[in-house]
């Protein structure tokens, strides 16, 4: 299925810029939170001890669990969550990159198409090498957001610019993959959005709406 670029006609900031904004943005969330920390210390220490008795409660779960109407992106039809051990075959995806279906889930060595070595769900940051979708799916079904670009011929600020999503916001994986048709792709559980030139303020509409969404199956998962 091709996706439609957009936001061709608006007006971007540069990746420069926006990292620069970004940097804004949480220093001034930073400010906040120490102003606040005070305060909230016997709030959060009443919702921990109730949370004790009442594990029902949305007490240390990730937050979110929202599903945004009209969200960013193409929506893929869902191919479950099927487990796999490593280099196990698999029917194909029904999109690249891959935004549901068969993955790896525990330690993951030895992978014929990646040196990727670690675990599955990989661990949340920036990577400068390919990461299968066997691997990263597990991410997505935890609720997590993936970031892709392919710069054949690099493309280094504006990787620095993604790699600050991974900075400001929890459960994102940064990473290269050679395999895209356009210069970055963002993959939620389900939901794809090819990009041919950075774009902040889509991108951050993306993870806003995707990130630890309801649409996840295990959303509020470590």
């Amino acid at each position: 299925m091709a996706e439609a670029t957009e936001g061709s006609k608006r007006r971007r900031l540069t990746a420069t810029q926006a990292r620069a904004a970004r940097r804004a943005r949480r220093k001034a969330k930073k400010g906040f939170v120490r102003y606040l920390a005070f305060g909230a210390v016997g709030i959060v220490a009443v919702i921990f001890i109730v949370a004790l008795f009442l594990p029902g409660l949305p007490f240390g779960r990730r937050g979110g669990g929202q599903i945004v109407e009209n969200a960013p992106g193409t929506r893929y039809d869902d191919q479950g969550a099927t487990h796999l051990t490593p280099n196990q075959s698999h029917s194909p995806y029904n999109s690249v990159p891959a935004t549901s279906g068969w993955h790896y889930s525990g330690t993951v060595a030895g992978l014929a198409d990646s040196t990727y070595g670690g675990s599955a769900p990989a661990r949340a940051g920036v990577y400068s090498i390919y990461i299968p979708d066997e691997v990263l799916i597990h991410n997505l079904e935890h609720g997590g957001i993936r970031i892709h670009y392919n710069c054949p011929e690099g493309c280094a600020d504006m990787v620095a610019s993604l790699a600050e999503y991974a900075q400001e916001y929890s459960e994102i994986i940064v990473s290269p993959d050679p395999r895209l048709e356009s210069q970055i792709a963002l993959v939620a559980w389900n939901y794809l959005l090819n990009l041919d030139a950075y774009d902040d303020e889509l991108i951050t509409q993306f993870i806003q709406a995707h990130r630890n969404s309801g649409n996840a199956p295990e959303f509020s998962a470590p």
